[in-house]
């Protein structure tokens, strides 16, 4: 009877949060506005942390979190289910509003320091040999990540962006936390065997 109902919740988490953010997205792009504060309440804490990881600033955290959900809600119609999963979705969409806020607290920054204090960063970091190697490094990383299966890829996207623990991703995501540790180790081990290979 346990393993019945064991088999039962597995296939109910399997779906869970991405069937159900799915169908709050779905009604977000016909202008449903309460399915945007039930996708906030679901998903907010999940990008706030991701975000503050990024920006390390809580005030600017919370300002890029309103940002990416004021996005969220503009662009739900150009939502695909068949290209990536919401949570996906949610992440590079978060993850990209952090990105564009820390370049530009980092340009304003940059702007008020003298060209001499800037000038061995630039040297250091900015040189075309330097900007190559990240390049071909990112690629080799996003061609590995392709080839985990979406679980694994997706609990590793989510660690890593977020900054939140394995027991926050579980609560999250409301899958067991001994799934959510496995996939992230067994997709670390294979990550680390396709970058070896590469």
């Amino acid at each position: 009877m346990s393993s019945c109902v064991a088999g039962t919740k597995e296939k109910k988490d399997a779906g869970y949060p991405d069937q159900v953010w799915a169908e709050l997205i779905g009604r977000m792009s016909n202008g449903d506005q309460s399915a945007l504060a039930e996708f906030y309440d679901q998903s907010s804490r999940l990008v706030f942390g991701m975000v503050m990881r990024v920006v390390n600033d809580r005030s600017a955290a919370e300002e890029v979190t309103l940002d990416a959900f004021h996005q969220v809600w503009r662009q739900a119609r150009n939502f695909d289910p068949e290209r990536g999963r919401p949570s996906s979705w949610l992440i590079t969409i978060a993850r990209n509003r952090a990105i564009d806020r820390l370049r530009a607290t980092r340009w304003n920054r940059q702007e008020q320091i003298p060209l001499e204090e800037v000038m061995p960063f630039l040297a250091e970091t900015g040189t075309p040999e330097h900007s190559t190697y990240a390049c071909e490094q990112q690629k080799l990383v996003r061609a590995a990540l392709a080839q985990l299966n979406a679980d694994q890829r997706q609990l590793i996207e989510i660690a890593f962006f977020s900054g939140l623990t394995h027991q926050q991703i579980s609560t999250t995501l409301n899958l067991p936390l001994g799934t959510v540790k496995t996939r992230i180790r067994a997709g670390m081990v294979k990550l680390r065997e396709l970058l070896r290979e590469a």
